[in-house]
């Protein structure tokens, strides 16, 4: 449900139809009610016409952009494309006319300031407009939470020079839901491309994009359920992740941000940690140093960060022989990514999955059961008697610390395990 007033509201007397000076809703064509907008939002049009990308806008370049068939209007600094709005306007075109090509904000504010407009025109964004040349220098620092959407640093320009365009990020909301856009400007980007963590309050996305590595990571202003959704328009390039709130309320901002956030920075020189799921302390990658076997435990969500592991080792780890993960859940319909890990299997010798359900139907073919000393036993058989082992656990509180209990067991060392909070 959009975050949209009911047709009482505003009342008849309240001030917004006051200043509009008796204002009246103009009969829409069949087909062109607000359902209609909505499905038509999310059918994958591209209702901007620039291809999922998003530009600055010079003052010059928007008053080009005054026709009915080519409208832009500026609302608080974001561009907007409303020309395929129009017809499903209640106030008409000609009341969205009265802004073509210039900044409408006031007008908006007179008429229109309880609409939820980001929610209602967000595939029509445009990008922003320019920043003018006489602000000052620290200006990007401190616009950076600004509803995610940023002007480019000086850092982020030079990068952008010599790798893929700079990627950019936009939020917004319903009711319910927070939705956090990405737009790479890339087209071959695909769920692969994609990790996403939250914990409490922290969320964190990375978007692999070429050889670059594109990070948000946020401290969220309000509490969000466990699951979450990520979405791929691949044509375009956008990546829609959807977050449920706790509570049903307005958010005045996404968040804070944390180490790193909206930074474009080259694989190679992201430094010396794996980023994994918000843990006590960093995972060096000086661990994998001389690698030969990697061994991954997940129950749950705490696969989120082998997904990070798996990446960064087997694209960087020459030394590496064999990554195992055995990937602990309750029925098949809880395995995440299943399709994506047997398709690397395939894709890669060196890696092999396994998955353990503790309610499987009676149709399971695959193991069963909970982590265990016969499990692991035969799980952990390392490629050569004097290998070099890592492995790395993470699932709830439980899991982790029985898992850990058998990994002593089974005689391998505090320095040959790594233990993340999932």
């Amino acid at each position: 449900m959009l975050n949209v007033p009911s047709q009482s509201f505003p009342a008849p007397s309240s001030q917004q139809r006051v200043v509009a000076g008796g204002r009246s809703k103009v009969p829409l064509k069949q087909g062109r009610s607000l359902m209609d907008w909505i499905r038509l939002t999310k059918s994958g049009k591209d209702l901007t016409g620039l291809k999922g990308r998003l530009i600055e806008v010079t003052e010059e370049e928007l008053k080009k952009h005054d026709k009915k068939d080519d409208c832009w209007i500026c609302i608080r600094g974001f561009v907007y494309n409303v020309s395929p709005y129009m017809e499903y306007h209640p106030g008409g075109e000609d009341e969205l006319m009265r802004a073509a090509g210039s900044d409408g904000t006031d007008l908006f504010d007179q008429v229109h300031r309880w609409v939820n407009y980001e929610s209602m025109l967000k595939e029509c964004l445009v990008g922003r407009m320019a920043v003018k040349p006489a602000a000052p220098k620290d200006y990007h620092e401190e616009k950076k939470v600004l509803n995610g959407m940023l002007p480019k640093s000086q850092a982020t320009d030079t990068l952008a020079r010599e790798g893929p365009s700079s990627p950019s990020y936009d939020w917004f909301q319903t009711d319910s839901l927070v939705t956090i856009v990405i737009y790479t400007k890339q087209k071959d980007i695909t769920l692969d491309s994609v990790i996403v963590d939250h914990q409490d309050d922290s969320f964190r996305a990375e978007t692999i994009i070429k050889d670059y590595s594109y990070l948000i990571n946020i401290e969220l202003s309000h509490a969000v359920q466990e699951d979450f959704s990520v979405r791929i328009v691949e044509n375009v390039g956008k990546i829609e992740i959807v977050l449920k709130k706790k509570e049903n309320t307005s958010w005045k901002c996404l968040g804070h941000p944390l180490e790193n956030h909206n930074s474009l920075v080259p694989k190679k020189d992201a430094g010396d940690f794996v980023f994994v799921s918000n843990p006590e302390g960093n995972f060096k990658t000086s661990q994998f140093q001389e690698l030969e076997d990697l061994f991954l435990l997940a129950a749950g969500t705490g696969f989120t960060p082998m997904v990070k592991l798996l990446n960064y080792a087997l694209t960087n780890i020459p030394s590496l022989r064999k990554v195992k993960l055995m990937f602990f859940n309750k029925t098949e319909d809880d395995i995440i990514w299943r399709s994506h890990l047997e398709e690397l299997t395939f894709k890669d010798k060196r890696f092999d999955v396994e998955f353990v359900l503790s309610a499987p139907i009676s149709e399971w073919n695959g193991k069963q059961g909970h982590v265990s000393p016969a499990l692991l036993s035969e799980f952990l058989k390392r490629s050569s008697d004097k290998s070099k082992v890592l492995i790395c656990i993470c699932g709830p509180t439980p899991f982790t610390e029985q898992g850990i209990k058998f990994l002593h067991e089974l005689n391998f060392s505090k320095d040959e395990i790594h233990s993340f909070t999932a």
